[in-house]
């Protein structure tokens, strides 16, 4: 071989080259057992423990007994009643509204670029400053709320109308960003299967329910799915709806206590931490059966429309 000549570059080992998208990618996992992981686990063992801020000699092994509490706390399934009646009121309302909007959207509208951005301007607000204009609106006394029914209404007063006056703050700030998703979807149907089927006559609703629905499936479980997992967390809303938020009580009588507001109350006001964790754990299980079912329904409600 002529010694002037460049040699060819080293073929790396094949081992090498099947380490390297796993060295690529092991900065994301390590993060996530440091940060995730880990503090699920120890959260776990907690539940598991009895465990007071406030008495720090009760320390030890509780095993099941903060799981046998929750079956007879009266605060919890309240707490989990009106988790679910929000739940309720939001989400379903929610993603029919996210659904109609993008549809509208999809249409050659004027100002187009202006109507998508303009649906998204309530999920950009921040929740603190939306949730005090929504606790403005809702005031009993010059509310603009009671102005439009005509009725002095207390909306903190009663379970019902506090559940409303909740689930209607979290609509506002979710229904944009729904409708962008399914919009996004919508998006990649081809205008084809629309014009055909305006051939057989069907109109515009048949085309949305029989035609869009089914075409947008896996985005409308995904969307399924985050609102699930986002309403039976719900935190911020009834806390900001407080006149006195410190307090995580959800209202004089828990009328619009969450789970998630309970366990923030056990865990950081009543200091026990056992107790709290526990709560977390039972939150974590039902909104994997909810969201698990929900999903399914989709599923098996949106192929059965094809």
């Amino acid at each position: 071989m002529d010694p002037e000549r460049p040699r060819p570059p080293a073929t790396p080992p094949k081992r090498r080259l099947w380490l390297t998208p796993y060295v690529l990618v092991s900065p994301f996992f390590l993060l996530f057992a440091v940060f995730g992981m880990f503090p699920i686990a120890f959260n776990g063992v907690v539940a598991l423990r009895t465990w007071r801020l406030d008495d720090p000699d009760r320390n030890g092994w509780a095993g099941a007994a903060n799981f046998e509490r929750l079956l007879h706390d009266e605060d919890f399934w309240n707490a989990l009643g009106n988790t679910f009646g929000i739940f309720i009121l939001s989400t379903v309302p929610q993603l029919l509204i996210a659904l109609m909007v993008a549809n509208l959207l999809n249409r050659k509208l004027r100002a187009t670029t202006w109507w998508r951005v303009g649906v998204l301007v309530p999920y950009v607000t921040p929740v603190a400053a939306s949730t005090l204009v929504f606790a403005v609106f809702f005031a009993r006394d010059n509310g603009l709320a009671n102005w439009l029914i005509g009725e002095p209404l207390d909306w903190r007063a009663h379970k019902w109308s506090a559940w409303i006056a909740i689930a209607t703050m979290v609509n506002w700030k979710w229904i944009g960003y729904n409708a962008l998703l399914y919009l996004s979807a919508m998006q990649s149907i081809p205008k084809d299967v629309y014009e055909a089927a305006a051939v057989d006559g069907a109109g515009p609703w048949r085309q949305l329910w029989r035609i869009t629905v089914p075409m947008i499936q896996p985005v409308l479980i995904f969307t399924v799915v985050l609102s699930t997992i986002g309403g039976l967390q719900l935190f911020n809303e009834p806390m900001l709806f407080e006149e006195n938020p410190a307090a995580a009580t959800g209202g004089s009588d828990s009328q619009w206590q969450t789970i998630a507001q309970l366990i923030y109350k056990v865990g950081w006001k009543d200091l026990n931490l056992g107790y709290a964790a526990a709560m977390s754990w039972a939150l974590f299980l039902i909104i994997l059966v909810i969201a698990g079912l929900n999903a399914f329904l989709t599923n098996r409600l949106g192929g059965g429309r094809r």
